[in-house]
């Protein structure tokens, strides 16, 4: 893995990482926002210790795990990958709730003109925050954009203690499992 220094990725805050989507997915997973290592290197889910990829394989809708730098192979597999808010940062916690809202109303844009089967936002407290959907919990939602239903996932962060690696793909197996039928 290439290695970045403090100013490296500081740099990295200002730089737009590309969705990976096509039209009519079975699922769009939808990241937080990009962090500063996703920045980068201009590849989702790319800071060592994010278990997106390892889940992704776990819950069963890669054949082998897939390296962040190999994400456009997901269009293969009808997955792609989004945000709720483009803008990159250190953490999630230095996004306004002004961020939240208007990155809920492009990624409802984004779908109903993409639409995929299913939206996955992979973070509950992001997905509340984008639909201000205060109850909203893990799993299969009532809102849908068109005829994509949402799903709200776990965080695969590493810093989400409350899910491990096993308990997160069986989540994003029962979406995997929904999608298929």
């Amino acid at each position: 893995m290439t290695r970045f220094t403090p100013a490296e990725l500081e740099a990295a805050r200002d730089r737009l990482v590309p969705d990976v989507v096509a039209d009519g997915l079975q699922v769009l997973f939808c990241g937080i926002n990009p962090g500063l290592m996703t920045a980068a290197t201009g590849h989702h889910f790319a800071r060592p210790g994010n278990r997106f990829w390892p889940v992704l394989h776990l819950s069963g809708f890669t054949p082998r795990q897939l390296k962040p730098s190999e994400q456009d192979e997901l269009l293969s597999y009808g997955l792609g990958i989004t945000n709720v808010v483009a803008r990159a940062s250190a953490r999630a916690d230095e996004l306004s709730a002004a961020e939240y809202r208007e990155g809920g109303r492009l990624l409802a844009a984004k779908v109903e003109r993409l639409r995929p089967r299913w939206l996955a936002v992979v973070g509950v407290t992001a997905y509340r925050a984008a639909f201000d959907d205060r109850k909203a919990m893990i799993g299969p939602q009532e809102r849908t954009f068109g005829t994509t239903r949402v799903w709200a996932l776990p965080n695969p962060s590493g810093l989400n203690a409350h899910w491990t690696a096993k308990t997160m793909a069986e989540e994003y197996g029962r979406l995997r499992e929904a999608s298929a039928g």
